[in-house]
C-alpha cells in the first residue's frame, strides 16, 4: 500500500465536485464554499450543527453563513468564536468570552478567552457536526486554523463530524519562510509548516489530520466543500477585511513579513489609518513619520501617542511583495536603524513568530537578505513534497 492510498484509509476525507480552472482579480470568479448550499445542504440535514466562524464568514456583504444556513432549515445550536470574537470586532490577543449572538440568540463558546483549549463536554454534546467557515490570510501565525484545527481534535474525540467549507488563501500563490521548529511550538504556530504555507483552511484540515498533527495524534471525520474558481495563482481579493488591522490587501500582502515586528518594539502602525503598511519607532533613521492613537481594532496600540519614525510601504507593488515572499529585510533594516541593542531589539516572542531562533541569530550576525532565504529552501522543499497529496487546487 502506497503513502496515499494509506493517508486516505486513515483519513475520512470527501473533497466535492471539480475545481474550475480560471484566475481572476477579485473575488467575483470565485465561489466559496459556504456559498455552494446545494453541496453543503444534505449533509447537514437531521443534524444538530455547530459553526466556527466570524465576520469573514459571510455569502455576501448582508447575508452571513449562519443566516443562509438557518434560511436553508440547518439547526445551528451553537456558534464558535476564534479571535477577535464572532463578529470581528476585538482586538489582536483580546481574550474573548462566551455569550450570546446578538444577531441570531444563538449561544456563543469562545475558543480564544485565554483559557480554553478544547470546550467544555456539555458544549461539545450540544451538536453533531462541526462546521469550518473562516477567512484565513496564509501566514502559519495567523491564529484562526489554529483554532479550526483545537476544535478538529475536540471533535475527533468525542465523535463528531468535521466540515470544512473552504475559501481561498489570498497567498496561495506564495510558499515561503522557515518551517516551525516543533520546540518553538506555540499560540502562534502549531504545525510544521513554513511562515506562508500557500494552503486553503480545508487543505490545512487535509494535511494536519493526515500527518497526525492535531492534538494527541487523533484523526478527526473530515469534509472539505471546496471553493469554485480557485487555483494557487489566482489573485483573490478579500471581500472582507480578515481582522480588524488587516484593512487592505496592501496591509495582507506584507503581514506575513511585518508580522516580525510584532516579537520588537517596532510598531506596524496599529493605531494608524494604514496598519502593517508601516514600521517605525521613535528616533528610528526614516523620513517617514506617524504616531499610534487608539482607535478601533487598537484599543491601547504599541508606542501609542508617540512619534515614530520609519519606512512605509503603502505605495509597494504588490506584484514586488509577493515576489519577495516572506521578506527579512524590513527587520534587518529597522535592526540597524532602531539604535537599540539586540538584547532590547528582539523580545522571546519574536522566536515564536519565526518559528526558530535561527533567523534572530542570522539578523544580528548581518547575514544578507539573499543568505537567510537560501537557508530555509531544504525545508520549503521538504514540505512541498508533503503538501501535495492534500493539495485540492491546482498551483
Amino acid at each position: 500500500m502506497n503513502r496515499l492510498t494509506e493517508i486516505f484509509r486513515k483519513t475520512v476525507i470527501t473533497v466535492l465536485a471539480c475545481v474550475v480552472l480560471t484566475v481572476t482579480s477579485g473575488a467575483g470568479d470565485v465561489k466559496p464554499g459556504a456559498a455552494r448550499a446545494e453541496v453543503w445542504k444534505p449533509m447537514l440535514e437531521g443534524k444538530r450543527v455547530a459553526l466556527l466562524s466570524n465576520h469573514t464568514g459571510i455569502i455576501d456583504p448582508d447575508t452571513h453563513t449562519v443566516d443562509l444556513m438557518l434560511a436553508e432549515g440547518v439547526n445551528v445550536t451553537t456558534l464558535f468564536s476564534p479571535e477577535h470574537g464572532f463578529r470581528g470586532t476585538a482586538d489582536a490577543g483580546e481574550h474573548v468570552k462566551s455569550g450570546r449572538d446578538a444577531k441570531t440568540g444563538l449561544p456563543i463558546a469562545s475558543m480564544y478567552d485565554g483559557k480554553t483549549k478544547s470546550p467544555a463536554a456539555e458544549v461539545m454534546a450540544g451538536f453533531d457536526a462541526l462546521v469550518v467557515d473562516l477567512q484565513d490570510v496564509g501566514a502559519r501565525f495567523y491564529t484562526y486554523h489554529i483554532t479550526m484545527l483545537d476544535l478538529m481534535a475536540a471533535c475527533a474525540k468525542a465523535g463528531k463530524e468535521v466540515i470544512v467549507f473552504d475559501r481561498p488563501n489570498p497567498l496561495g500563490m506564495i510558499v515561503d519562510g522557515p518551517v516551525l521548529d516543533m520546540k518553538y511550538a506555540s499560540g502562534v504556530g502549531r504545525i510544521p509548516v513554513p511562515a506562508i504555507h500557500g494552503l486553503t483552511m480545508g487543505e490545512i484540515a487535509l494535511m494536519a489530520n493526515g500527518e497526525g498533527w492535531l492534538r494527541d495524534g487523533v484523526k478527526a471525520r473530515l469534509t472539505v466543500v471546496p471553493v469554485e474558481g480557485y487555483t494557487h495563482s489566482t489573485r483573490y481579493e478579500l471581500p472582507v477585511a480578515p481582522s480588524p488591522n488587516l484593512k487592505s490587501m496592501q496591509a495582507i500582502y506584507l503581514y506575513p513579513s511585518l508580522c516580525l515586528f510584532e516579537g520588537t518594539p517596532v510598531s506596524v502602525g496599529r493605531g494608524t489609518d494604514e496598519p502593517f503598511t508601516m514600521y517605525g519607532y521613535p528616533g528610528m533613521r526614516g523620513s517617514f513619520t506617524f504616531t499610534p492613537e487608539p482607535c478601533p481594532g487598537a484599543k491601547h496600540p504599541p508606542l501609542e501617542g508617540r512619534l515614530c519614525s520609519g519606512t512605509s510601504l503603502a505605495d509597494a507593488l504588490p506584484e514586488t511583495i509577493i515576489a519577495e515572499g516572506f521578506n527579512p529585510a524590513y527587520v534587518i533594516d529597522a535592526y540597524r536603524h532602531s539604535g537599540l541593542p539586540a538584547e532590547k531589539f528582539f523580545k522571546a516572542f519574536f522566536r515564536n513568530l519565526a518559528g526558530t531562533d535561527t533567523l534572530r541569530r542570522q539578523i544580528i550576525d548581518g547575514e544578507s537578505v539573499e543568505a537567510i532565504k537560501a537557508s530555509w529552501q531544504p525545508g520549503i522543499e521538504s514540505f512541498k513534497e508533503k503538501r501535495k497529496p492534500y493539495l485540492i487546487y491546482p498551483e
